[in-house]
C-alpha cells in the first residue's frame, strides 16, 4: 500500500516502482537460511532506520545483488562457458541472463557445432599480405 506524504500527496513512484518489478509470476516463497547474528542484528537496524520489515530490506539486497551479478563479464562468461560445455540447459540460461543473451549463445552454439565451411582462399589475392606462418603438423606434440 503506497504510503501518505506529509503534505498529502501520494508516493507514485514507489508504488510504480513496486508493480513494475511484482508480476503475477512473483508468488512469495518462504525460504529459510541461517546467518550470523552481527548480520542479522544489523539487517534488524537498517530495516529500522528506514522504517521497514527485514524481509523487504533482504528482497532489495538479494535482487540487487543478482542484478549486479548478472550484468558482470564475468558472470556471463561462466554462464557462456558452461552452456557450451553442455552443463547448463538452454531454460537455466534463459533465467540466468536472460531471453535475448540465451537466444545469442544458442544460436553461437548451433554455429560452433557446425562444421567449418570448406571454402578455398581466392587464388588472386594474398589474404595474409605475405605474413603468413607454415605449421607443419607432423612436429605438433599430441598431448
Amino acid at each position: 500500500m503506497c504510503k501518505i506524504c506529509a503534505n498529502g500527496g501520494i508516493i507514485i513512484g514507489l508504488c510504480a516502482e513496486l508493480a513494475h518489478r511484482m508480476s503475477a509470476s512473483d508468488e512469495p516463497r518462504r525460504v529459510h537460511f541461517q546467518s550470523p547474528e552481527y548480520l542479522v542484528d544489523r539487517l534488524d537496524a537498517i530495516a529500522d532506520l528506514f522504517d521497514k520489515d527485514r524481509t523487504d530490506v533482504l528482497v532489495e539486497a538479494i535482487r540487487e545483488y543478482i542484478e549486479d551479478t548478472a550484468d558482470s563479464d564475468i558472470f556471463q562468461e561462466l554462464v557462456a562457458t558452461k552452456y557450451y560445455d553442455g552443463q547448463l540447459d538452454f531454460e537455466t540460461v534463459k533465467q540466468l541472463v536472460g531471453a535475448e543473451t540465451a537466444q545469442r549463445l544458442r544460436l553461437l552454439k548451433s554455429d560452433l557445432a557446425d562444421e567449418p565451411l570448406d571454402i578455398p582462399a581466392p587464388k588472386d589475392v594474398d589474404i595474409y599480405d605475405g605474413s603468413a606462418t607454415t605449421v607443419t603438423t607432423d612436429d605438433v606434440d599430441d598431448r
